[in-house]
């Protein structure tokens, strides 16, 4: 038990951070609402291009910091190198800070020049206030990934979570006194909209005081362990950041491929759009596409985005042993415990679309909003399957794969994305179809890696298909338990409501019924001995 238990603890860790990273999105998607209310799709058009270049900065600059870090401090701390796992944590607050200073400057400075790529919108405003929040993640980043080194996710969880509510609060007020402030200004919802990113900053600098607090609490510990530390082979700075560069420059290249799919759509989309249909508001439809859309369809994801960033140290600690059955067990593990999540998720979203965006966004445009949503839903499958694996790649050592998969996918979504624009006029439906189509080639192409440089082969029946038929019953469930209600009643939360609430139960017992999850894999969840023994009281399993 003891083995399992020890084998499983990257998901427990990784759940624990799945479950913070949900509980921020979902923060994050709650204050949206009030948000696009104040604000509306348009200044949520502007708000969503404004974080398009804010976040292929902050993938270039700072993004990659905590799996990078984490990773090279798990590998000395594994081997009980304690002063070469802190000098790593030293030499990359030195990187992160310079890096994420210049970042945040260029940003700053290239704020009209992007305002005029995307279509003439006013991105500046938001994205001028939006810069320093680059400089904080970097050094945030590097707290979180060497506590994520030491193999606790507990810091970065709670560290996103009061980045999130101190973000939400800030961001609805100060959008709201910006709107009152400007309400003569023909720019009056960019200014709007900069509120909105004004939370993002003074949320990154409330998780950052908070990690600086947790390593204060600890800053003796860790100082202890160094100074006892008899390893005769002190790594040099240089050699360290050597290593560093080689471990953080395939995790950017990889990220800043997948972050430009959505900084070349919205590029593409503004000046396609002028062309063919000029009577479009593209700040409109690029509101609904990034602020419904992908808010709602990346919500999800947050549990491959969380499992991809705790199993780079697991693995990479398996893999380097040699153990080569345990490598396999740890990607088999996190691939079905992904996809138990993602394919109900995706279902769910696809067939409640109207209900949710409703619910939601009850003051904004709701048929084309959820007919996107149904639409694309099924990009969550794709999407947290590709993130998760990119993890799995760079756990087994292939840094370099998830880079050339994602160009690949890039170069290939950039050609499709232009004919379904400018060719088939498609309109938003064309973001959202390439946005689904490029998730796939990833995800394709890192099956194919895996199965090459791990020597896995990908169990279908237990991790794909049953949970689809599994998730398809939940989803007939759901649709007809809303409808049903919703024809007594004519109130739309009354019936969302109890149709969720069925549905998962519905799933839940599906997954136990049909087997497709085992005793051992229960047991592998968070708190799985627990649910084990409800589920053997009702005579379940």
């Amino acid at each position: 038990m003891a083995k399992s238990s020890n084998k499983n603890n990257f998901l427990i860790q990784g759940s624990i951070l799945a479950i913070s990273s949900i509980l921020s999105r979902f923060i994050g998607m709650l204050y949206r609402i009030p948000l696009t209310n104040i604000v509306g799709d348009v200044g949520m058009g502007y708000y969503g291009s404004a974080y398009e270049l804010y976040n292929l900065a902050l993938i270039l600059s700072s993004y990659s910091i905590p799996v990078a870090v984490s990773k090279l401090v798990s590998m000395r701390e594994s081997d009980k190198q304690y002063r070469n796992a802190f000098r790593v944590f030293k030499l990359a607050l030195s990187v992160a800070a310079i890096v994420g200073g210049l970042a945040s400057v260029i940003v700053y400075l290239a704020a009209d020049a992007w305002a005029k790529l995307v279509g003439d919108m006013p991105v500046a405003i938001p994205l001028r206030v939006l810069a320093p929040t680059i400089f904080v993640f970097a050094i945030m980043g590097v707290f979180r990934g060497y506590f994520q080194g030491k193999r606790t996710m507990i810091p970065t969880a709670f560290s996103q979570l009061l980045e999130q509510i101190v973000n939400a609060f800030v961001s609805v007020f100060a959008a709201y006194r910006l709107m009152q402030l400007h309400n003569a200004s023909v720019d009056v919802e960019a200014y709007g909209a900069a509120g909105g990113t004004m939370g993002s900053l003074v949320g990154a600098i409330a998780g950052l005081v908070f990690l600086l607090f947790i390593y204060a609490l600890n800053h003796a510990y860790i100082h202890k362990k160094v100074r006892k530390d008899r390893t005769p082979d002190t790594e040099s700075y240089s050699e360290l950041f050597y290593a560093f560069l080689v471990t953080v420059i395939p995790i950017i290249l990889s990220q800043t491929v997948y972050q430009l799919s959505g900084t070349i759509d919205n590029a593409i989309f503004g000046q396609v759009m002028e062309r063919v249909a000029p009577g479009e508001d593209t700040s409109l439809l690029w509101g609904l596409y990034s602020n419904k859309y992908r808010l709602l369809t990346n919500l999800p994801v947050a549990v491959a985005t969380a499992l991809g960033t705790s199993i780079v140290p697991a693995l990479s600690k398996t893999y380097v042993a040699g153990d080569r059955k345990g490598v396999r067990h740890k990607i088999a593990s996190a691939v079905k415990f992904n996809m138990l999540i993602a394919i109900p998720a995706a279902v769910g979203m696809g067939v409640l679309a109207k209900p949710i965006i409703l619910l939601l966004f009850s003051n904004t445009e709701i048929e084309l909003s959820a007919k996107l949503l149904t639409c694309g839903s099924v990009a969550i499958v794709f999407f947290a399957y590709s993130t998760l694996t990119n993890g799995i790649l760079q756990g087994i050592n292939r840094m370099k794969q998830p880079v050339y998969h994602a160009a690949i996918s890039l170069a290939i979504h950039v050609g499709v994305l232009f004919l379904l624009l400018s060719v088939f006029e498609l309109s938003v439906y064309g973001l959202v179809i390439g946005n689904v189509f490029y998730a796939f080639c990833v995800s394709v192409l890192n099956w194919n890696a895996i199965q090459k440089y791990a020597h896995y082969r990908q169990e279908v029946l237990s991790t794909f298909v049953m949970p689809l038929i599994c998730s398809a019953v939940m989803g007939a469930v759901a649709y007809l338990v809303y409808q049903g209600i919703y024809r007594l009643c004519s109130n739309n939360l009354a019936a969302l409501l109890p149709a969720v609430v069925l549905a998962v139960l519905v799933y839940g017992l599906m997954l136990v019924f049909t087997k497709t999850i085992s005793e051992q894999e229960i047991l592998g969840f968070p708190k799985g001995n627990v649910l084990l023994r409800i589920l053997q009281k009702m005579h379940l399993v």
